[in-house]
């Protein structure tokens, strides 16, 4: 039935081409604007197409159109947006004339209440402080309307999918024009907005290098979130959810004034999610979040509108682990919790605090022309929490020494009792393979000191950002946007002890060094620390930075095309507070100023084939200062800046073939990224460096080189009115391009001796991302307002995380410094071969309902199931790189379970999410 079905589309389809051809080739014109129903806001991107013809166009932000050389007589216009009901307008033509539609207007599809921003994982973070750990990018692509762009953030993205390979931090998310990007690592802090689903729905997504009207961007493109108060549609809506991911329930609130008549408009959203244990075991979740737009309309040419918003977060993390203890303790084990007074207590708690608040200035200067300004302040916390030792054992209880593999390290020592022991108790016995609470209790009281404490890595920032975009239609086809943006961060970073544990006052200095390099601040010696004390470390970061675009496009009859240009100034400068024992005379005090001056091009063209084929061409060159995480070596002991410091030069280009025709819509793309100078740290304890030296140490790679390329596609065909067919695909490798240099720094390792020479890792996959993905699915409509849709999905070569630090001279080398003489090259390939995860099969379904009630009440449900097969996947994972040289590497992978084996993460099994909403 359904290949009948399709023959029976493609003879009408063909009909429709032949009798259009047949038709007089004497053309005219219309226009209008189309607007949503009841805001009367302008839409931009609707589709205004001639039915059952190939000739169409879409409206601009302003919500006009203007569609040209098209036949005389009675046809049908066909106006369609994602989330709106598409409407069809009847118009007759008449030769040479022109005709003037005037306003149109489209009504949302009040059916559909597709809650974008649960169903990615973009607020995840997941494993942000580890070595190897990838942020997912979905969130940057929620608004897209492109169909390989929704597969990327809701198929492809629940296995931690990154379109093209690309971080986070080579996309722009703004709000209201203004960049959300952190400046320390150049990723934007999902939980910032965090819960705010609807007041976050307002959202423009430019893919790629393609042009946005507030920013430059970056190779993966730039979204925008509109929070002004008068662009909310007016009404009310209560949802609950219920889910077993992060959290397990959300609450959420919503009303909106629209425009009032005297000129104002108000906008509030909140909600609280909670989960007392969350998808991991031990994890637990508890926020709120509270959003406030207030708009006043001045006159018809200026406007002021105050955001507000508040998303406090607390929330558990889960570990990464070996496999050897994921087969002991399963799937959802988590190291970081035990139980204290019979409740779970997770040592590892992630806290954010960082309110917003920002004013915007809208100014209409003329009918095509308007300056829109902005300043933001943003403040708060960032807290992570950890359990920390000192003169005591580990206290971790996957501890390696807590493992059956420790005791059957050694062929010539196979101790199997201690083995079955340490099985036995990690499987049955939670006071063994959990953290005991207890004991650390009693070894700190009954020693009469601190051994054990638990202590808070803390970020104080205040930023303050001042923007202004300015856009002028300077004629009917040619328009320029221009910004300026200032933006100043004060970063103040230290360690705060939060629980002694039982303890009574804590020595604070380094138990690992000797002799005056124990001392954590040289100014304060043997300093005695108490609960909400500083510790360890404390200095503040000071950056500024100066931001300009200037961008012109132009639009033709048969090309557009856009030319762009950026300009950035930023600054660092650390100030250390501690005078730190290992590096006394470049630790306290203010360091030296580091700048950085960029200039960025981008480029892109789009050639109409005709109505249904089009050719786009994008290409770029951008230069940009490396973010405050990669340009320190390690700031929380010193001043100095990462060896051979230098700003991240990227090129890229794309190509792109675009098929419209009624009922199919399809892309194929073709891209290429180069990225050079790129640097990278991390921070990890070693043995085997340089012969027998130990140490925790950062490792800083510089130079590097990054290779992206591949290609895209996606396609959706209406089958019938009610169904559509969907499918994508994505293709890449993404590869270290160089071999670059590395450095080491730590108490042992500094000035010349912290130079490891080149890490061979040229060749060696990108991790952090599947780099082939592609899903097959479809979507059924029914007209009694119900849907349903599903979705397979193959995810495949994705690739653990390398150590460079394996990949260097050092790894060849003996204590004597000697070659190790049974080291063949063979056997090196072999040990340093690049694991790569076995594929992964994921099946989702999605199914809503809706019911319009008397007095415009709406309620509606809808359903998602993620990996309904329960595929169990690893999802990302990283080597660990404390077995440095040969020997102990290969002595340690003959081992069953390796003792230093690389750490891993698994995606989820069955997930579900169900909303229940009611609007008025």
């Amino acid at each position: 039935m359904l290949m009948k079905r399709t023959v029976i589309f493609a003879v009408v389809w063909l009909c429709c081409t032949t009798h259009l051809t047949s038709q007089t080739s004497t053309s005219t014109s219309i226009k209008g604007k189309v607007v949503e129903a009841s805001s009367i806001k302008p839409l931009k991107g609707v589709t205004i197409q001639i039915k059952d013809t190939p000739i169409s166009s879409e409206t601009n932000f302003k919500g006009e159109f203007n569609i040209e050389n098209i036949p005389s007589g009675n046809l049908v216009l066909q106006l369609s947006l994602e989330g709106f009901e598409t409407s069809y307008i009847p118009i007759s033509i008449e030769e040479g004339k022109a005709l003037d539609l005037g306003i149109l207007t489209l009504y949302p599809l009040f059916e559909q209440d597709f809650d974008t921003s649960i169903i990615s994982l973009s607020e995840d973070e997941l494993s942000e402080d580890e070595k190897g750990g990838s942020e997912n990018v979905s969130g940057l692509l929620q608004s897209s309307k492109d169909v390989f762009m929704r597969a990327a953030a809701f198929n492809f993205g629940q296995a931690r999918f990154r379109v093209r390979g690309y971080d986070s931090s080579n996309g722009q998310l703004l709000m209201n024009g203004v960049s959300m990007n952190k400046m320390n690592d150049g990723r934007p802090q999902w939980s910032n907005w965090g819960g705010l689903n609807d007041a976050t729905r307002n959202q423009e997504f430019a893919n790629g290098l393609a042009t946005s009207d507030y920013s430059f961007g970056g190779v993966l493109g730039t979204t925008n979130i509109d929070t002004r108060a008068t662009n909310y549609r007016s009404g009310s809506s209560i949802s609950y959810a219920s889910t077993n991911s992060n959290y397990t329930g959300r609450v959420m609130a919503t009303h909106a004034t629209g425009l009032l008549s005297n000129g104002w408009a108000f906008t509030f959203s909140g909600s609280r999610r909670f989960a007392e244990e969350g998808y991991f075991d031990g994890t637990t979740y508890n926020a709120f979040s509270g959003f406030l737009a207030v708009e006043k309309v001045i006159n018809e040419k200026h406007s002021l509108n105050l955001t507000a918003i508040y998303t406090p977060v607390r929330r558990a993390k889960s570990s990464a682990n070996t496999q050897e203890v994921y087969d002991l303790a399963g799937y959802k084990y988590n190291s970081y919790w035990g139980y204290q007074n019979g409740e779970k207590r997770n040592s590892r708690i992630k806290e954010i605090e960082e309110p917003i608040v920002m004013l915007s200035h809208y100014w209409k200067i003329g009918n095509a022309t308007t300056l829109h300004t902005n300043i933001m302040y943003q403040f708060g916390h960032i807290g992570d929490s950890r359990l920390s030792y000192a003169n005591a054992s580990n206290p971790d209880p996957t501890y390696y020494r807590n493992l059956p593999s420790y005791f059957l390290r050694f062929p010539d020592n196979l101790n199997y009792t201690g083995a079955f022991l340490a099985s036995e108790a990690f499987k049955n016995d939670e006071s063994y393979s959990q953290i005991n609470w207890e004991n650390l209790y009693r070894a700190n009281i009954e020693n009469n000191t601190t051994h054990y404490y638990l202590f808070e890595d803390k970020v104080d920032d205040k930023t303050i950002t001042g923007n202004t975009v300015f856009k002028k239609q300077i004629t009917d086809r040619i328009s320029m946007n221009a910004g300026l943006s200032f933006k100043h961060l004060t970063s103040e970073n230290y360690a705060k002890m939060l629980d002694m544990l039982g303890g009574d006052g804590f020595l604070d200095i380094d138990y690992f060094a000797t002799g005056d390099a124990m001392q954590s601040d040289l100014n304060n010696p043997n300093r005695i620390v108490k609960e909400g004390d500083k510790l360890n470390y404390h200095y503040t970061i000071t950056s500024n930075e100066l931001n300009s675009f200037l961008q012109f496009e132009f639009k033709f009859n048969k090309v557009d095309f856009f030319v762009a240009t950026n300009f950035v100034s930023r600054d660092y400068q650390r100030e250390g507070f501690y005078k730190n024992g290992t590096f006394p005379n470049n630790s306290f005090g203010k360091g030296e100023k580091e700048q950085f001056s960029d200039i960025s091009f981008k480029a892109g063209a789009t050639y109409k084939l005709s109505g249904r084929h089009l050719l786009d061409f994008k290409v770029g060159y951008i230069s940009q200062a490396p973010n405050i995480r990669n340009a320190f070596a390690n700031s929380r002991v010193n001043n100095e800046y990462t060896p051979d410091l230098k700003s991240e030069k990227i090129t890229t280009s794309d190509a792109s073939y675009i098929f419209r025709a009624p009922g199919i819509q399809a892309r194929l793309t073709g891209y290429y990224s180069k990225f050079k100078n790129v640097t990278e740290t991390s921070f990890f304890f070693a043995e085997g460096l340089r012969g027998d030296e130990a140490d925790f140490v950062a490792e800083i790679l510089t130079g590097a080189e990054k290779l992206h390329f591949g290609s895209e596609f996606g396609i959706e065909v209406q089958i019938e009115p009610t169904l559509k067919l969907i499918g994508a695909a994505a293709v890449g490798q993404y590869t270290y391009n160089n071999n670059p240099q590395l450095y080491i720094q730590s108490d042992v390792f500094t000035d010349l001796k912290s130079d490891f020479g080149k890490a061979y890792i040229k060749d060696y996959k990108l991790s952090g991302t599947p780099q082939k993905a592609y899903s097959l699915g479809f979507e059924y409509r029914d007209p009694k307002f119900w849907w349903f849709t599903t979705n397979t999905n193959l995810i495949t070569h994705n690739y653990i995380d390398i150590s460079p630090l394996l990949r260097t001279d050092n790894f060849y080398l003996r204590s004597d410094g000697l070659p190790f003489p049974e080291a063949t090259q063979e056997e090196v390939d072999q040990l340093l071969k690049q694991e790569r995860f076995d594929d992964a099969f994921l099946v989702n379904i999605a199914v809503g309902k809706s019911w319009r009630l008397k007095n415009n009440y709406y309620i509606g449900f809808f359903a998602t199931v993620n990996n309904v097969l329960g595929e169990l996947y690893k999802s990302g994972g990283y080597e660990q790189s404390r077995n440095a040289n040969y020997s102990e590497l290969k002595q340690d992978k003959d081992l069953q379970y390796p003792t230093f084996g690389p750490k891993y993460y698994y995606g989820n099994d069955t997930s579900y999410y169900v909303n229940v909403y009611v609007r008025f």
